[in-house]
């Protein structure tokens, strides 16, 4: 019998055993299963129910047979128990899990609900292993139950069977995460993209995402555009990956993948945009982002998605690995990974990297603070930590950072309001800027910064930004810079010069009144710096400063105790800033427009981390010499816990929109300061144009 028989066999036993719980919970006498509990038990077997038929009979000949209405009956009973609407009375919200089992069982329970509606992206990939795994997590549990009459289990064997299910399957969720990664042999999602009829929207219900009005809404849009409209904004997106690889002085030639990470309803863009990777030699590697908690990292969602059902449910379970990360695990994982890496070594070396579509425009989310929710102990923070550090080494050494690229782009979504396909018309306008005028007015700015030792950024009115950035000293200004002239290559639009600090004298206050960082809304948000470093923080999202300081510790600094300003940058898109001020977007946007809005400044890594030695040029022909800073320079240490303090694993830009600067000047050695902003207009001389949009 070969392991896939295996595996049908066990599926067919789970399913079999599934069928019976309804009847036997419906017949439980026992004195301690209360009707909480038998619902509980009843109502995932019924999911796991709907989630094996659709395994077992998803293919593309039976969805031509669907209505749009029948999609979405499907769609909504999958989904439907996380709504905003109805996760008020849903196990997987664990105030409601608690309220009926209790803190210690609650918790737990809460937690397996969630994990369990993984099984939908197993059943629409046919990934009948993990299927089988998951379901039989459940049984197991569900059988401590179905057997007790008079006292229930404890809850510390539900934990070790959750612990030991993630150790025992971590060859295999692990394994694959790391593999469809770089193998563009997973080609579910290409197939979707590439073989539908995409004019007909109903082939957005094959991924088995939560298919909303924005991805429907997505598609009906991009339907309606011309061909030569999607080809050009194709074309755009990737000559910036192409123009990445030339900037950086890396050979294209050798790389046969590239990873494609879109929203749900972007597919007639796409599918253009690997007809242009394909003229390029290489293949698309196409993933849905991680399902299981074992392989997420907080809220972050990285490959396809759609937008989420309820960014509160995602938002509680944020942490819910806590239950199983320990020593032994993460051990465990990194071996895997490792393992995997080595056993596909050949295909991460032609991995050429990331190509990403962004999207914007969903309304800010302020997440509820719930005390029920799963967390990370101090221990298992600091635990974290370190394993993120572990595991980026562990993928630079078989994808090293230095000889791949990126590119990214961005995209309103419907839900940023009536003027959508306004708003859709005028990004396509602001990712196609003329890159030459902005290289020399760009080049203007980087001329003079280079005469700093510093530079000064000054907020204006009740924005309390007060800082000083220490800047590189260069050994030779004739044929050296400190910042890189960024145009519309890697980092789509246009506009910013961009350095990494000398950490040791960078000391102040940074303050925004309001941003959205990782898609979460962060309001008066203030950062004291001290040599570099974040020495306090704090914002007003919360009546509670502890939880203010909780959430900019959790979701900006990643559990670091610390981390250091990787990057300075003044952005110089004026006509992005004014577009986005017009349509009332500014907080919608993302990160990738609002850093070219303004100086931001970014914690964490420097943009160099990992590719510190690559020799880089501006188009002037000077080379970038600013590439690192104290911390990075770590990793050159003999002492291997040195090593580890060189990286953070993060990169968070925060930027300050022009309305909220008073000035930032570039504060020569001899004392003379020369302003390049002054109450939100460029003053220096060779930046005039940018003013134009304000006065346009």
């Amino acid at each position: 019998m070969n392991s896939q028989e295996e595996i049908r066999e066990r599926l067919l036993l789970c399913v079999y055993r599934v069928g019976e719980i309804k009847d036997e919970m419906s017949k439980c006498k026992s004195n301690v299963i209360t009707d909480d509990f038998k619902r509980y038990f009843i109502d995932i077997s019924r999911f796991i129910t709907m989630c094996y038929e659709i395994l077992m009979t998803y293919e593309d000949y039976i969805y031509d047979n669907y209505s749009i209405e029948d999609l979405k009956t499907i769609n909504y009973n999958l989904y439907s128990e996380i709504l905003p609407e109805n996760y008020g009375k849903s196990f997987a919200n664990p105030d409601v899990a608690v309220d009926a089992f209790g803190k210690d069982y609650g918790r737990l329970l809460s937690f397996l609900y969630a994990e369990i509606r993984t099984l939908i992206a197993y059943a629409y990939e046919k990934r009948e292993l993990e299927f089988t795994a998951t379901v039989e997590l459940f049984l197991e549990i569900y059988s401590m139950f179905s057997s007790c009459e008079e006292m229930l289990p404890q809850a510390k064997y539900i934990k070790e069977a959750v612990c030991y299910h993630m150790f025992d399957y971590a060859d295999v969720l692990v394994a694959d995460r790391v593999r469809e990664t770089i193998d563009p042999g997973y080609t579910f999602a290409t197939d979707i993209v590439m073989k539908s009829d995409l004019s007909d929207v109903r082939y957005l219900y094959k991924y088995g995402e939560y298919i909303g009005d924005n991805e429907l809404k997505t598609a009906e849009f991009l339907n309606k555009l011309p061909e030569e409209d999607i080809k050009a904004m194709a074309k755009t997106y990737v000559d910036g990956f192409v123009k990445g690889f030339e900037t950086m002085r890396i050979d294209l030639k050798p790389k046969k993948s590239v990873n494609i990470r879109y929203s749900i309803g972007q597919e007639r863009m796409v599918r253009e945009a690997i007809k242009l990777f394909e003229e390029q030699g290489l293949k698309p590697i196409i993933f849905r982002y991680a399902v299981s908690r074992c392989n997420r990292k907080l809220t972050v969602r990285t490959g396809y998605m759609g937008t989420p059902a309820n960014k509160q449910y995602e938002y509680d379970h944020r942490m819910d690995e806590a239950l199983f990360f320990n020593k032994a695990y993460v051990e465990r994982k990194l071996s895997v990974i490792e393992d995997t890496y080595e056993k596909y070594k050949d295909m991460a070396a032609v991995y050429a990297g990331p190509a990403v579509i962004e999207t914007f425009g969903e309304l800010p989310f302020k997440p509820e603070i719930k005390e029920n929710v799963i967390k990370l102990s101090k221990k298992q923070q600091e635990m974290s930590v370190s394993y993120a550090g572990r595991n980026a080494a562990i993928t630079n050494k078989y994808i090293p950072r230095d000889k791949y690229s990126f590119t990214i782009i961005a995209y309103p979504i419907p839900e940023i309001g009536e003027d959508f396909e306004e708003i859709f018309a005028e990004i396509v306008k602001v990712n196609t800027l003329d890159n030459e005028l902005y290289k020399n007015i760009q080049q203007s700015i980087i001329d003079e910064l280079d005469k700093a030792e510093y530079v000064q950024v000054l907020g204006k009115g009740e924005n309390k930004t007060d800082i000083k950035v220490m800047l590189h000293k260069l050994g030779n200004p004739e044929k050296e810079t400190n910042f890189e002239n960024c145009l519309a290559d890697v980092n789509i639009p246009v506009g910013e010069v961009f350095t990494s600090p000398v950490l040791t004298g960078t000391n102040g206050v940074l303050n925004v009144s309001q941003v959205y960082l990782n898609e979460l809304k962060y309001v008066n948000l203030n950062i004291m710096f001290k040599d570099g470093k974040i020495a306090d923080y704090t914002c007003d999202n919360f009546d509670s400063e502890e939880e203010n300081k909780k959430f900019i510790k959790e979701n900006l600094m990643f559990n670091h105790e610390t981390l250091p300003i990787g990057e300075f940058a003044i952005g110089t898109n004026t006509t992005a800033y004014v577009m986005a001020k017009k349509r009332d977007i500014v907080y919608k946007l993302p990160i990738l427009i609002v850093e070219k809005m303004g100086p931001h400044f970014a914690v964490g890594d420097t943009c160099y981390s990992y590719s510190e030695e690559a020799v880089l040029y501006n188009p002037d022909g000077k080379e970038i010499i600013a590439k690192e800073n104290e911390c990075s320079l770590l990793r050159k240490s003999q002492d291997e816990k040195e090593q580890e303090k060189a990286y953070f694993n993060c990169h968070t830009d925060i930027t300050i929109p022009y309305e909220e600067i008073g000035a930032i000047y570039s504060v020569h050695p001899d004392g003379a300061r020369v302003a390049i902003i002054k109450d939100g207009r460029f003053v220096l001389e060779g930046t005039e144009e940018l003013n134009r949009a304000f006065e346009d």
